[in-house]
C-alpha cells in the first residue's frame, strides 16, 4: 500500500527522541515505510578521509530515516497534527484532514 505522505508535506513527530518537532518530508520509501524528515531524527557516521574526493574524516551528522508510524501529517488550517482521509470532487481524489476536513495541498 502506497503512503499517504507525499515530498514536501510539513509532518510533525509523535513519538520517539524527536517527539514534537515539525520538519518538512525531504525522501519517502514506499518499500520500506520510512520517510526522511527535515532537521530530524539526526545519527553519526564515523567516516575515513578520502583526499581523492576532498572528503574529511570525522565523525559527521546526517538525517536518518523514520518509521511512517511515528509522524502525522500537519494541517496548515486547523494547526494540529491529524490523519489522512481522501475524498472525490470532479472526478479528482484529493486528501483531506479528518480534524477539520479542509483539504491537503501538497506542501501542507
Amino acid at each position: 500500500m502506497a503512503l499517504r505522505i507525499r515530498k514536501n508535506d510539513t509532518v510533525i513527530i509523535i513519538s520517539g527522541k524527536d517527539k514534537g518537532k515539525k520538519g518538512r518530508v525531504l525522501s519517502v520509501d514506499n518499500e520500506k515505510h520510512r520517510i526522511l524528515v527535515e532537521n530530524c531524527n539526526f545519527v553519526k557516521r564515523h567516516t575515513r578521509p578520502m583526499p581523492q574526493k576532498n572528503i574529511k574524516g570525522g565523525i559527521l551528522e546526517k538525517e536518518s530515516p523514520l518509521p511512517q508510524s511515528k509522524v502525522k501529517i500537519f494541517c496548515g488550517d486547523c494547526q494540529k497534527p491529524t490523519a489522512i482521509g481522501s475524498k472525490t470532487t470532479d472526478g479528482k481524489k484529493q486528501r483531506i484532514c479528518k480534524k477539520c476536513g479542509a483539504a491537503l495541498t501538497k506542501g501542507a
